[in-house]
């Protein structure tokens, strides 16, 4: 039995190290790409410039476009899943039947295990199409599709914390 515990410990520290080096290996690539990067551009360029047009032949990486989309994109999710999550939660805590909630708690819970990538995939895929049939003129590339499904990504999470909240007053 010995044996076999060492053996388990030698394998549980190969797999601490392999996620260690992992690790340190990812941080070193990235602080070596930036410091390459930033020989090429300036910081005060990168965090200024009003264009990210890495591909086009006048190259400009500034990150406010980036950092704009990431403001918009949040804000349309929290205006849409903030409202939803209290609606829910409120309707969970205070309305439905037990057995509603059987059903529906692990609804929630399942949305919350869908990975990001997949979520992209249907708001380009579905969202964007069905929200161009109600407004014509949205582009393929906008900002209110994946903020509505960054709504529905965030939507398990504001629900159970408030339903938590309810549930302790």
């Amino acid at each position: 039995m010995r044996k076999a515990e060492l053996g388990l410990q030698f394998v549980f520290f190969l797999c601490a190290l392999i996620s260690i080096v992992t690790t340190i290996g990812i941080v070193v690539i990235l602080f070596k790409e930036t410091i390459m990067f930033f020989k090429d551009v300036s910081l005060w360029d990168f965090l200024t410039d009003s264009e990210w047009t890495p591909l086009f032949t006048n190259k400009h990486f500034g990150i406010q476009p980036l950092v704009a989309g990431t403001f918009v994109t949040s804000a349309i999710a929290l205006l849409f899943a903030i409202p939803m999550g209290l609606l829910i939660a409120v309707y969970l805590s205070e309305y439905a039947s037990d057995r509603t909630r059987r059903i529906l708690k692990p609804i929630l819970e399942i949305l919350a295990g869908i990975p990001t990538v997949v979520y992209g995939y249907f708001a380009l895929l579905f969202v964007t199409p069905w929200l161009q049939k109600f407004i014509p003129d949205l582009a393929g590339f906008n900002a209110l599709s994946p903020g509505l499904v960054l709504g529905v990504m965030i939507l398990p999470l504001i629900s159970s914390l408030s339903e938590d909240a309810i549930y302790s007053v």
